[in-house]
C-alpha cells in the first residue's frame, strides 16, 4: 500500500489537533485524519461508527466532507451531526455511546482550525492517544471499506435536554447575550428565548468571520462590547461564549467583569447541600479563593492539570459534581451529564438570579478576592517552552522552594504563589501570579518574569 505522506509534526498537540488554514490545516489533512481515526476506532477500539459535527469557522464545511470522506473509505459508518457547537458534539457522543471528532480551535482567531476527538467515553483524546494517533496516520496502513452516512439532527433534543434541567424562579432576568458570531449562534436564540428571560442578544451572525472581536470570552477587552450593551439598556447580566460554546465569560448588571472563580463560589453555595459528592475540581491557573472557599463549606478541593480533555475525563471518572478552568471552562455534573456547556452554565447562573432580590455584582461582593496578577503570555518556540520549565525547576531546586508539578510548575509560598506553564496549543508560555498582598504578589511577578526572560531565549 502506497504509504500517504506525512502530515505535521507540529499541529498535533496535548489534547487535539490544531493549526493554520490552510497551511497546517487543510482538504488533504482532514482526509488522511479521517483515514487514520477510522482505522484506528476500527482496529484497535472495536468501533463500527462514530460521530462527527463542526463549528461554523469558513473553513469548517470543507474540513467536515474531507474529513468524512476519509472515515467511509475505511468502512466505518458516520453518524453527521453537521453544524453543532462542541457541547452539543458531546451530548451526540454520549446519547449513541460513540467517540467521535469536532471540526473546532475552540477560541482560536478565524484563521485557524482543528479536531477535537475521542477514544474513550469520558473525554477527548489525550497526551499518548494523540502521539499513538500521528504515528499511526504516519503509517499509512489504512483499512478499506465502504462506510454507511447517516445524517443527524440533534438540536431539539439538545434544547429540551437543557431547558429540562433547569428550575427558574419568578423573577424576569434581563439577559444580553454576545455570541462573538460563533457557533452558538445556531441555538442560543432557540434556548434562551423559550425561557421566562428579557433577552438581548448581539454578535448573532452566523458566519464564522468572527469580524467584530476575537472569539476568546477570556480576554476581558473581548467583553467590551458585551459591557456597553449591559450598562445601556439596563441589563441584570452580560454573557459571552467563545467560538464553538465552551468558554463562558460574565459580566455584571455595573458592567464589571466577574471572575470564573467567584462564579464558581456562587454556584458552589448554590449546591453544595444539593450534592452527595462533596469534591469540586479547579485548575492551577484558579485562584486559591475557590479551593478555600470549598474547604470552608466542609467539600474537598480537587487540583487537575489545565485542559478538558483532563478535568473532563476526572470529574465523569469520579462523579464530581462541578469544576472549572481558569479560562472559562465550566463542568455542571450535577443534574445532567457534562458537557462543558457555556450556555448551560450561564443558564445556571440565571436561574440563581431568578430566586434572588439581590442584584449579580451583590453576589460577587462577600466572594473573597485575593491579589492575583492575571495570565500573562509569552512567545517562545513548541521546544524551547519546554526547556523553561525545566531551567525554572533546577532554579526553585537549589533555593527549595515548594512547587506542584502540575502541567509545569506552580510555585507555592506562604503567602502566594507563581504558575509557570507551557502552552498545549501554541509555542507559548504563560505566567499567573497571586498572594494575599499586593509587596509579595509584586516580587513574585518580577522574580518569574525575569527568569522567564533570561532562559526564554
Amino acid at each position: 500500500m502506497k504509504k500517504v505522506l506525512l502530515v505535521k509534526e507540529e499541529i498535533f498537540r496535548e489534547y487535539d489537533i490544531r493549526g493554520i488554514v490552510p497551511d497546517d490545516i487543510n482538504e488533504d489533512v482532514a482526509y488522511k485524519i479521517g483515514l487514520g481515526y477510522g482505522s484506528y476506532l476500527q482496529e484497535y477500539l472495536n468501533q463500527s461508527a462514530c460521530v462527527v459535527s463542526h463549528d461554523n469557522r469558513i473553513s469548517s464545511p470543507i474540513l467536515h466532507d474531507n474529513l468524512i470522506k476519509g472515515l467511509l473509505e475505511t468502512g466505518i459508518d458516520v453518524f453527521d451531526y453537521g453544524l453543532t457547537t462542541t457541547p452539543m458534539h458531546y451530548y451526540a457522543r454520549h446519547i449513541n455511546n460513540l467517540y467521535g471528532i469536532m471540526i473546532t480551535p475552540s477560541h482560536n482567531p478565524k484563521n485557524e482550525n482543528g479536531f477535537k476527538f475521542s477514544f474513550d467515553e469520558y473525554a477527548n483524546a489525550r497526551g499518548k492517544m494523540i502521539k499513538d494517533l500521528k504515528k499511526y496516520i504516519d503509517k499509512g496502513k489504512f483499512l478499506k471499506g465502504k462506510g454507511k452516512l447517516e445524517k443527524k439532527d440533534i438540536k431539539d433534543e439538545y434544547i429540551s435536554y437543557v431547558i429540562d434541567n433547569l428550575k427558574f424562579g419568578k423573577k424576569k432576568i434581563k439577559v444580553v447575550l454576545d455570541l462573538a458570531n460563533g457557533t452558538t449562534s445556531c441555538i442560543a436564540r432557540d434556548i434562551f428565548s423559550k425561557l421566562n428571560l428579557d433577552l438581548t442578544i448581539i454578535n448573532e451572525e452566523s458566519d464564522g468571520n468572527f469580524p467584530n472581536h476575537h472569539p476568546d470570552p477570556a480576554i476581558e477587552e473581548n467583553l467590551q462590547q458585551l459591557k456597553d450593551k449591559v450598562k445601556e439598556i439596563n441589563a441584570d447580566i452580560g454573557i459571552s461564549f467563545d467560538g464553538d460554546g465552551d468558554r463562558i465569560g460574565i459580566v455584571d448588571e455595573l458592567g464589571s467583569v466577574i471572575a470564573i472563580e467567584t462564579y464558581a463560589i456562587i454556584i458552589l453555595r448554590d449546591i453544595i447541600d444539593k450534592v452527595d459528592n462533596k469534591k469540586f475540581l479547579y485548575d492551577p491557573k484558579c485562584s486559591d479563593n475557590f479551593k478555600d472557599e470549598i474547604e470552608k463549606l466542609g467539600g474537598t478541593p480537587v487540583i487537575c492539570r489545565t485542559g478538558t480533555s483532563y478535568t473532563q475525563e476526572k470529574i465523569l471518572k469520579e462523579n464530581i459534581p462541578f469544576g472549572i478552568q481558569y479560562v472559562g471552562h465550566i463542568s455542571l455534573n450535577d443534574r445532567l451529564f457534562s458537557t462543558e456547556s457555556a450556555m448551560y452554565s450561564s443558564l445556571r447562573l440565571i436561574e440563581i438570579l431568578s430566586k434572588t432580590d439581590k442584584t449579580l455584582s451583590k453576589l460577587a461582593s462577600n466572594v473573597p478576592v485575593y491579589f492575583n496578577y492575571p495570565e500573562e503570555k509569552f512567545s517562545s518556540t513548541d521546544k524551547l517552552k519546554y526547556q523553561v520549565i525545566d531551567n525554572i525547576k533546577k532554579y526553585c531546586d537549589e533555593k527549595n522552594y515548594h512547587y506542584l508539578e502540575i502541567d509545569g510548575l506552580k510555585v507555592l509560598f506562604d503567602e502566594g504563589w507563581a504558575y509557570v506553564r507551557a502552552s498545549n496549543t501554541g509555542p507559548n508560555l504563560t505566567l499567573r501570579c497571586e498572594a494575599k498582598n499586593q509587596n509579595v504578589l509584586d516580587d513574585l511577578v518580577k522574580q518569574f518574569k525575569t527568569l522567564i526572560k533570561i532562559y526564554n531565549k
